[in-house]
C-alpha cells in the first residue's frame, strides 16, 4: 500500500444515473491519478442490478444502510424531495462509516444530492484546497500553524500580534537559508510577493545548528553506533517536549520490529492528552528484559540484535552525524529538521504540532528529502514507511538529495563565494555600522 496516496471518499445518491458516473470517476481517479477511493452507496438488495454492477467494479465499496424516512415525507412528494431527504438522514451513517476508518479520506466527493454531507469535510479535516501563499509553494490548509486552525482561539490572536509586530522591526533574521527555502525566500525579498509584507530586510543567516562534538561525546548509543554498518540505523526521536498515545507508541514498536531495520530509538511514555505535553516525570518501571512498561513486552529482547532503545534522551547532534546513521524518524521542529539536513539524512516526517505540519510538508512536497508518516498509525504502514526510507530506491533518491543540500548548507556558511548566509550577516553588520555612524553624526551635531 501506498502510504502517500491522497484518499478520496465519494458519495452517490441512489439511483444507478447517479452511480455510475460516480464510478467511473472513482476509476479514474484511482487509475490515473494515483488516488485510493471508497465509494459510499446507499445499500439495496443482493440480488438487484445495482449490486451486481458495484461488485464488478473492483472499486472500495460502503454501502450505508437506506434510512427511514416514512415520516419525513408524503408519499405524494416528488421523487426529488425524496431523495433529498434520504441524503441529509444518510449523513449520520457516513460519519459513523468515516470515524471507523483507520485511514481517512482527505478528500470528499459528493454528487448534486448529497451537500449535507459537506460539512463533514470540515469535520475531518478533509480540507483538499491549497492554500495560496504570494510567491511560495501552496500549502494545504490543515498543514499550517495550530493558530489558524482554531481562529477564535487566545493562540491566534497572540499569534497575529506577534506577526504585526515583525514589520515594526529594522530587519528579520531568519534560520535558513536559500537553498533550502528557495521561493519563500524569494518571495520574502519581492515588495510585489510577501514582501509588501514583511516591509523590512529579510537575512538568511541559517543554517544555526550545535556544532557536533563526538570526540568529546561519552554515550552508549554512540559505542553502539561504532558497531553498525553505514548508513543502516534509523535514529527515532519525537524532540524535548513531543509525545504520543500509548496505541500509537505500541504501533510505532510493532512497524520498527516488523521492518527488520536497525534502530535507535529515543523513547519517552504515553501521553493520551496533548502531543505536545513535555513528559518530565519518572520514566516509570520495565519488564523482566529492560523493555519499558509501556512497550510491547520482550521487545527490547526481540530487537537486541538489531536495535537500541534510549529512555528519554541522546546526543541527537552527535548521532545525526554519526557514519552509522541512515534515516531520521522525526516530529520536524525546526531544530531537529536542520539537524537532518546538515548531516544528510533523510527523513521520515511525523508532524505533531505548532508548525511541524509545515515543515514537514516543506520536507517532502517541496524539497523530497522525507516521507509523511501522518497517515502511518497501524503496524504494517510504519513497517512500509520504515522500509521505504532505508531499504528501498525512494529512500536512496532523498539521501541524494538531501545530501546536496546538506552540501549547499555548508557553502551557505562559508565566506568563500558569496554563501547566503556569510552575505546576509555582512548586510546586517553593514546596517549596525550605517546606525553607529547616524548616531556620532547626530552627537556631533549636537
Amino acid at each position: 500500500m501506498q502510504i502517500t496516496k491522497p484518499h478520496a471518499a465519494l458519495l452517490s445518491s441512489p439511483g444507478m444515473g447517479h452511480i455510475i458516473p460516480v464510478i467511473e470517476l472513482a476509476k479514474r481517479l484511482s487509475t490515473n491519478h494515483g488516488f485510493r477511493v471508497t465509494v459510499f452507496v446507499l445499500e439495496t438488495d443482493g440480488t438487484s442490478a445495482q449490486s451486481k454492477f458495484l461488485n464488478s467494479t473492483g472499486l472500495d465499496v460502503v454501502n450505508l444502510p437506506s434510512p427511514d424516512i416514512s415520516e419525513l415525507v408524503h408519499p405524494a412528494d416528488h421523487v426529488v424531495t425524496k431523495i433529498g431527504v434520504i441524503m441529509r438522514e444518510t449523513v449520520p451513517a457516513l460519519r459513523s462509516k468515516i470515524a471507523a476508518m483507520t485511514q481517512k479520506p482527505t478528500a470528499l466527493i459528493v454528487d448534486l444530492f448529497g451537500t449535507d454531507a459537506l460539512r463533514l469535510a470540515s469535520e475531518f479535516k478533509m480540507l483538499t484546497k491549497p492554500l495560496e501563499i504570494p510567491g511560495c509553494e501552496p500549502v494545504r490548509f490543515e498543514d499550517t500553524l495550530d493558530a489558524y486552525l482554531v481562529p477564535d482561539e487566545p493562540l491566534y490572536r497572540d499569534f497575529v500580534r506577534h506577526c504585526l509586530a515583525y514589520p515594526k522591526t529594522d530587519g528579520i533574521l531568519v534560520n535558513t537559508w536559500d537553498e533550502m527555502e528557495p521561493k519563500s525566500l524569494k518571495s520574502l525579498q519581492d515588495p510585489k510577493l510577501l514582501g509588501r509584507f514583511a516591509r523590512v530586510p529579510v537575512y538568511p543567516i541559517g543554517p544555526l545548528c550545535r556544532p557536533v562534538e563526538s570526540s568529546k561525546t561519552v554515550h552508549p548509543v554512540l559505542d553502539w553506533l561504532n558497531q553498525q554498518p553505514d548508513e543502516s540505523v534509523l535514529y527515532i526521536s519525537f524532540g524535548s517536549g513531543g509525545s504520543l498515545t500509548a496505541k500509537l507508541l505500541t504501533e510505532l514498536a510493532w512497524g520498527l520490529e516488523q521492518s527488520q531495520q536497525r534502530f535507535v530509538w529515543v523513547v519517552r511514555p504515553p501521553i493520551d492528552g496533548s502531543s505536545c505535553s513535555a513528559y518530565l516525570s519518572a520514566n516509570g518501571g520495565g519488564t523482566k528484559d529492560s523493555t519499558p512498561e509501556y512497550l510491547p513486552e520482550g521487545f527490547v529482547t526481540r530487537t537486541s540484535d538489531r536495535g537500541l532503545v534510549v529512555p528519554s534522551w541522546a546526543p541527537q547532534a552527535e548521532v545525526l552525524a554519526h557514519r552509522a546513521v541512515g534515516g531520521f524518524l522525526t516530529h520536524c521542529g525546526w531544530n531537529s529538521t536542520l539537524e537532518g539536513v546538515v548531516n544528510g539524512v533523510p527523513m521520515i516526517a511525523w508532524p505533531l504540532f505548532a508548525e511541524q505540519n509545515m515543515n514537514a510538508a516543506l520536507l517532502s512536497d517541496e524539497l523530497g528529502i522525507a516521507v509523511r508518516a501522518e497517515e502511518a498509525n497501524t503496524r504494517s504502514e510504519i513497517e512500509a514507511i520504515v522500509r521505504k526510507v532505508m531499504a528501498e530506491e525512494e529512500g536512496e533518491e532523498m539521501r541524494r538529495k538531501v545530501k546536496k543540500l546538506r552540501d549547499n548548507a555548508e557553502m551557505s556558511l562559508s565566506s568563500e563565494g558569496g554563501g547566503s548566509a556569510h552575505e546576509s550577516l555582512c548586510r546586517v553588520t553593514e546596517e549596525c555600522q550605517r546606525f553607529l555612524g547616524r548616531d556620532r553624526d547626530l552627537a556631533r551635531g549636537a
